[in-house]
Order: structure tokens, then sequence, then C-alpha cells
């Protein structure tokens, strides 16, 4: 039996419920071999309204830890990336990509906390947009993010995502999703899906209480796997739709602050 491999590089979250921990949770709901290389290590203060510190690794230690995970005798079946943390580290998964020929690239372009208005690193934003978008295979900005890189800033509706999504998707980015989620107004939750050609909106309806942290890392991750086993980018995507939609049905308050996705929700969860 061959087994999947798939990759994330990342940031962690010790709270479990996103960046890589939420991937390697959802590579293996998906039944695939999960590896992980560690970029930068969030933190969150309970003391201080759980407020965000994240610390970006050397670029020498990413670097041997990316060496480490494809050290393998096969190929990876696929990789995502997550926050990223500097201009050196996007260079390096970039120069990476290429060297090893990686198939099945998911750019999850993570430029700020859940819960934070401030950029990690504009440079780095700038960054992921010359770098490493143009050689995906699958990107996955959120609102804030797509808005960034599209140049068109806030994006209050449909018609506005699916400008940004088409300007990303000439940068390079062979598939895009933007993930919308429940930022729109109205009663359901919408990404929106390009490939060139076709628009497909993906919708269910919002859940309250939305326990969604890590929930866009787990649908990126959830891509990845659905890539790494054979489906195409756009039913991997519409997999990964339903995947997270449970995980958030299903999660759970952590603390006052927080209250993560379920990542084991479909197959648990009744």
């Amino acid at each position: 039996m061959k087994i999947a491999k798939t990759l994330t590089i990342a940031g962690s979250d010790a709270s479990g419920g996103a960046g890589l921990e939420a991937d390697l949770k959802t590579f293996t709901e998906y039944g695939t071999y999960g590896m992980a290389v560690v970029t930068t290590i969030a933190t969150m203060d309970p003391k201080n309204n759980w407020k965000h510190s994240v610390s970006t690794l050397p670029v020498d230690v990413v670097e041997a830890q990316i060496e480490t995970a494809l050290a393998g005798t096969e190929q990876i079946d696929a990789m995502k990336t997550g926050m990223i943390g500097s201009v050196e580290i996007v260079e390096l998964i970039r120069d990476t990509i290429k060297k090893y020929d990686l198939k099945n690239v998911v750019i999850d372009p993570v430029l700020a906390c859940k819960g934070e208005d401030d950029l990690l690193n504009p440079e780095t934003a700038d960054a992921i947009k010359n770098y490493l978008l143009p050689i995906s295979t699958v990107s996955t900005p959120n609102l804030l993010e797509a808005g960034i890189f599209s140049g068109l800033g806030k994006l209050k509706n449909v018609e506005d995502i699916k400008k940004a999504a088409k300007i990303i998707h000439e940068l390079g980015s062979e598939h895009v999703v933007i993930k919308g989620g429940k930022a729109l107004e109205g009663g359901t939750a919408i990404d929106v899906y390009y490939d060139g050609v076709e628009y497909l909106i993906l919708e269910e309806k919002k859940i309250s209480p939305a326990h969604n942290h890590g929930a866009g890392c787990t649908f990126a991750a959830a891509i990845t796997a659905g890539l790494a086993t054979g489906l195409t980018p756009k039913e991997a995507v519409i997999k990964a739709k339903k995947f997270v939609t449970k995980a958030i049905e299903c999660g759970f308050q952590f603390n006052e602050f927080v209250g993560p996705v379920y990542h084991s929700a479909l197959r648990v969860c009744k």
C-alpha cells in the first residue's frame, strides 16, 4: 500500500487549533503521512487578552528541517505553507520547490494572526506575492490577504472576491480559493474558487457559535491532503469545504478567548 506523504511548512500554535498542529491533524484524518517544518512559534498571553507574539526561527534552522523532511526515498505528494515569518524563509521555500520540483503546492499566505489587525511583516507579504503565488498549484488567501495581493483593498461582496481571484490567478496561481467564510453579510459562509475559467461559489450555512480558530489552516491542509490522495484541485477544494464545516460545527470553547475547530469531526461527530 502506498501511503501519501504531505508536508507543512508553517508556524506552531501551542494551543493546537491552528498552524502546523492543525495541519498534521488534518493530514492524519485524510490518511496521509504528515511531516512538519517549523518556521515560527506563535504564543498567546492569557494574562493580556490573548495577545499574540510571534518568534521567527533562523533561516538555517528552517533549511535543516526542510532537508530532513525531504530526505525520504520517495518525493512528497503535496505540500503547503502557512505562517512564514521572513523574506529569507520565503526565498528558501521558493528555492526548495524549484530544486526538488515539488508538485501539488498549496500556498496559504498567512499575513496576520486571527484576531490581530497588524500584518506580521509587510515585506514578507510582498515576497509571498512575488515568489510563492506564481508557483502555487492552489492558493488560499482570506479576504484580508486577497485584498492585499489583488490591490483591491477591502473586499465587501462576492463580486469583489471574484475580481480579486482573477487578479491573483493572473499572478500565476493555477487555482485560487478565497476564504470569505463568515465575514460576508448574510446567512451563509462563502468561499470562491477560480481556475482561470470557472468560478465556483462554495456555500454552507453559518454556524453559531462559530468555534473557528484554525479554520483557514485546516481548510488549506485539507486541500493539500486531497491533492496528495489523487483529487483534482477542484475536487480537493469541495471536499475540504465539507471537512472544515464539520470541524467548525463540532468545535469547542478552549478558554474565554478562543474556540478551535475539531479536526476529527467528520470521523467522530454524528
